[in-house]
């Protein structure tokens, strides 16, 4: 079985050739950096799908390395919108300052105490990993780098709505910039969550909740609807 691997140094990708048989990409790239390439560079953590420190992109989809089986043909590459440090190692320290951006914590706390039905409110969106797969997956960073991103988004919704937060409205009008109306509503981060949350939802929640708070998406009145087709000229005969 053979994969290729993207290397940060020649910028082609390099073929290299595993023993048959299905093993999780971590295993892989380990292997290969064992007996084959001790140059191979690429971040691993609890090989459990707990901590995101593997994620990369395979045949153009973000996956863990840890839970991803190879198959034959497979190309492995970085992280897209992230410095490449070396091979498969990327710099997430931009991304993850979108969190500090947005506010993503309480602002302002208030004693409040919590039923199950609240805390299962926001239990998926608590279980995100920071693997930042969702934000290389985003195509809006191809054209807007300053966009806070799907997992900024999706914790400053955790937070907006936790019964523990006295300003909830500080939080809401932090993501209006860059924020909740430049998502394109794809999906693409959604699909690629290892952890099943769901940034597209969570985003048009804040933007109902934006509305709700005297917010507007600043392109409506840009935006062009295109002209109705009746199949006729309503305007005929005057």
């Amino acid at each position: 079985m053979q994969i290729k691997i993207l290397r940060s140094e020649t910028n082609t990708h390099q073929l290299y050739t595993l023993p048959a048989g299905e093993i999780p990409l971590l295993n892989a790239l380990t292997y290969i950096k064992e007996t084959q390439d001790a140059s191979l560079t690429f971040s691993a953590g609890c090989r459990a799908s707990v901590c995101g420190t593997c994620a990369v992109r395979v045949n153009s989809r973000e996956e863990l390395s840890c839970s991803y089986k190879v198959k034959p043909g497979d190309i492995v590459e970085p992280l897209q919108y992230h410095p490449v440090l070396r091979d498969l190692k990327v710099d997430k320290h931009k991304a993850q300052k979108t969190l500090l951006q947005s506010n993503t914590w309480l602002q302002t706390y208030k004693e409040s105490s919590l039923s199950h039905t609240d805390e299962k409110q926001t239990a998926i969106q608590t279980d995100c990993i920071l693997c930042d797969a969702c934000y290389s997956a985003c195509p809006v960073y191809a054209v807007n780098s300053d966009f806070l991103g799907p997992f900024a988004l999706t914790r400053a919704y955790r937070y907006s709505i936790d019964k523990r937060e006295g300003d909830a409205k500080n939080i809401i009008d932090n993501i209006q910039t860059n924020g909740v109306w430049d998502c394109t509503l794809c999906g693409e981060c959604t699909a690629v969550c290892p952890k099943g949350i769901d940034p597209k939802m969570d985003i048009t929640i804040l933007r109902g909740t934006s509305l709700q708070l005297g917010h507007s998406d600043p392109t409506f009145t840009t935006q062009d609807f295109g002209i109705p087709d009746f199949g006729f000229n309503p305007n005929a005969g005057f």
